[in-house]
């Protein structure tokens, strides 16, 4: 049986806020910077590997390309 994990996800531009139900409840923060794409970044607790897999198929059917995942120790989010 697995855990819960926490997890944050970089995107590659600007992903509405109305996904985060959608993405597992992840927040969603967006970093935009001078003169190069926005970057999405979700953050939060999956309850296990599927969940994971089930965003991961959300923001590829999405089209937004994935930059990186990458677990976390410690989130004190949700």
């Amino acid at each position: 049986m697995e855990k819960a994990t926490s997890y944050q996800i970089r995107v590659l531009g600007e992903l509405d806020k109305k996904w985060s139900d959608r993405l597992g409840g992840m927040s969603i923060t967006i970093n935009r910077q001078d003169k190069q794409e926005s970057v999405t970044i979700l953050v939060g607790t999956l309850r296990d590997q599927a969940a994971l897999a089930g965003v991961l198929c959300t923001l590829y059917e999405l089209h937004y390309p994935v930059l990186s995942v990458q677990r976390l120790k410690k989130y004190n989010g949700r």
